[in-house]
């Protein structure tokens, strides 16, 4: 083993040791301890994810097995790397969120009695995800994407001692399994066709693949294969309908809705997608169930920000609908923009729930948005990384959102792709949607009439400490968060205001990708944005022209004169507006669709089953009937057994009579 693949090794592993020291020793080591020895292990990740970024740049990439975990037949089940851009690119996003977000922990979970159990858990969930991007084979692939999915239930039910955090993880683990379940079905087609489980392997054979069809049917192998596999992408990267355990996870601690819920668990099925892009080329059917769902997400998730109260439940539903945007980037090829706004993303969404945090904090855990107004003069750092952050989620001309959005937006437009026209207007649409729930938000929180410290029976939010006091005594003023908490919100501003602008040339218009993404030449709508390119500076000062900058700065300009200018004007009109937000409170009735049809449906089998099979089979006829027949057959026998020597006398001379007769009738 050359000592680069010893790097490789050590980048997974370090987050790996560190999660295993915090978490055997939780009831005996320091707290001090505990943090040091994690954050220590990202920290290394990410420096030797940045060498390992320099070899790659260098020109340098691996592929390759590191360790045989079993054989059957002519399937070889691998532990291995795959080092190249994209590789190298999710790498470091993984592990600077996380790092950001261990460092923030120390102050967010400060008086939380599970404090070394959270270290423990957010530094394997970091190993996980570093398995998963790393991976050269389906079953690290899933082992990856099954461990991220394992530990977001432990993360989503860290308290769980509240109902409500064990009933969001029980949802979001169940959801999971059904997006799973094709996932796997997906990688059992590939094997049982392609012979193999790695992916270079089945990239050489995906024009033999093309021409195959699932045994029975005249179903394109590529096209299930694609879909099944995409389907598991819908559970993990939170796409309609299996969206719906997103939201609620937001009952998990803050930290770890920034970690993953912005940059790592979320993402990964767009990164599969991406990786899987040789398949997903040859079968224009799965393209455009793609992008169909990827464009319903961006818009109508959209929709459900704007009614929402939580501060933290409209950066989730602001989550569910830029994932929406990356999946329409995937439906129409455009997997460079679908990555590279999975990479500004990750940087502004989390500055926004750390922000988020940062507020909670500062309002004793009350999260509820009319409860706040007025932070701005209480808390100036986090009021400008905020608006950083939402400027950025808006796609604010010049700052990182702008370029990935933007881009994906003209890809689309370009695009032939069946639906396209449809996710077109979703994703237009979903500037002025994504700009107004923003605000609203920005705005009820850091600006208006201070509306804290008052007494609201009426309405409080506590996601986070369960049964501590929530919101400010009267007369309590909001405080600015500690250093480990408004440092991590200041190092995650820079990039998400500058990275956009340094690295759109050469992710989307350069050779990063080259070798690593495949699109057919009749499916290459960043191509044909290339030649209207002319650098991230003039594409900027273009954007203040386009319709995209108007639609945004509309939204902002709704939302200032609503909640700032006439803060009386939403209880006005809510009337008007009645049946739309009944739909919308009630989340589109996807929950209560799931509860009645899956939910009852298994109920009611569940009791079908518990009456007919075990009552009534089991009970009734295997195990209580043998029991009556045995009985029954001893109530006969019982008749005939009775002691008396007459009745046994008549008995043997009928027998005997009857024997003579018989054998009188056979003469």
């Amino acid at each position: 083993m050359t000592s680069m693949q010893q790097l490789y090794l050590l980048i997974p592993l370090a987050p790996l040791a560190g999660a295993i020291i915090a978490g055997l020793f939780c009831r005996v080591i320091p707290r001090r301890v505990a943090h040091s020895v994690t954050i220590l292990g990202v920290a290394v990740a990410l420096v030797a994810s940045f060498v390992v970024f320099q070899d790659v740049q260098a020109g340098n990439t691996f592929n390759g097995a590191l360790y045989t975990w079993a054989t059957s037949g002519a399937l070889t089940m691998e532990i291995g790397f795959q080092i190249d851009k994209l590789t190298v690119m999710m790498m470091l996003v993984v592990t600077f969120v996380s790092l950001m977000v261990h460092i923030y922990t120390i102050g967010y979970m400060a008086e939380d009695p599970g404090y070394n159990r959270f270290f423990s858990y957010i530094s394997l969930f970091t190993f996980s995800m570093l398995m998963l991007v790393m991976s050269n084979n389906f079953v690290q692939l899933f082992f990856g994407w099954e461990a991220v999915g394992l530990v977001s239930y432990l993360l989503i039910g860290f308290w769980f001692k509240r109902p409500t955090a064990i009933y969001a993880n029980l949802k979001a683990f169940l959801v999971n399994r059904v997006g799973d379940f094709g996932f796997l079905l997906g990688i059992g087609l590939i094997a049982a066709y392609a012979g193999t489980l790695n992916y270079a392997e089945v990239f050489a054979r995906r024009e033999e693949l093309a021409t195959m069809v699932v045994a029975g049917t005249d179903w394109p192998l590529l096209t299930a294969a694609c879909i099944c596999l995409f389907i598991g992408a819908m559970g993990k990267s939170a796409q309609v309908p299996l969206h719906v355990w997103l939201p609620d996870s937001m009952e998990g601690p803050t930290p770890i809705s920034a970690l993953i819920h912005a940059a790592t668990m979320v993402t990964a099925g767009i990164f599969m997608v991406t990786r899987m892009s040789p398949l997903f080329e040859l079968s224009e059917t799965a393209l455009s169930f793609v992008l169909v769902i990827g464009a319903t997400t961006a818009l109508f998730m959209g929709f459900l920000g704007i009614i929402q109260n939580d501060i933290k439940r409209v950066v989730a539903y602001s989550t569910l609908s830029q994932l929406g945007y990356m999946t329409v980037a995937l439906g129409v090829s455009a997997y460079s923009a679908a990555v590279f706004h999975l990479m500004t993303h990750a940087f502004f969404k989390a500055l926004l729930f750390l922000g988020a945090g940062s507020v909670i904090m500062g309002m004793h855990h009350d999260q509820d948005m009319r409860n706040m107004g007025g932070l701005w003069k209480y808390m100036p750092i986090t009021w400008f990384t905020s608006l950083l952050g939402s400027l950025a989620l808006i796609g604010a001309p010049f700052l990182s959102g702008f370029y990935s959005k933007d881009s994906i937006i003209e890809a689309v437009h370009l695009s032939t792709i069946p639906g396209a026209g449809y996710a077109y207007f979703c994703v237009v649409a979903g500037v002025f949607v994504t700009a107004f729930y923003s605000f609203r938000m920005y705005f009820r929180v850091f600006h208006g009439p201070e509306n804290f410290g008052k007494a609201h029976d009426d309405h409080h939010a506590h996601d986070d400490h369960g049964d501590e006091h929530h919101g400010l005594a009267p007369g309590e003023k909001p405080h600015e968060s500690p250093w480990v908490v408004w440092v991590p919100l200041v190092l995650l501003a820079i990039p998400s205001v500058l990275i956009g602008y340094w690295t759109i040339q050469p992710m989307l218009f350069g050779e990063w990708f080259s070798g690593v993404v495949e699109v057919l030449p009749a499916h290459d709508v960043l191509g044909e944005l290339a030649h209207e390119f002319h650098g991230a500076a003039a594409m900027a000062m273009h954007g203040f022209t386009a319709a995209p900058f108007w639609l945004a700065l509309g939204g902002v300009v709704l939302a200032y004169v609503m909640y700032i200018l006439m803060p009386s004007l939403p209880a006005r009109v809510a009337p008007l507006f009645r049946p739309i937000t009944y739909v919308l409170e009630n989340k589109y009735f996807f929950d209560r669709f799931n509860e009645v049809v899956f939910a009852g449906g298994a109920r009611m089998l569940g009791r079908g089953l518990w009456v007919v099979g075990d009552r009534g089979l089991i009970d009734g006829v295997l195990v209580n009937g043998t029991a009556s027949a045995v009985g029954a057959f001893a109530r006969v026998a019982r008749g005939v057994q009775t002691g008396y020597i007459y009745r046994y006398a008549f008995a043997m001379v009928i027998g005997v009579c009857l024997l003579l007769l018989w054998r009188l009738g056979f003469k």
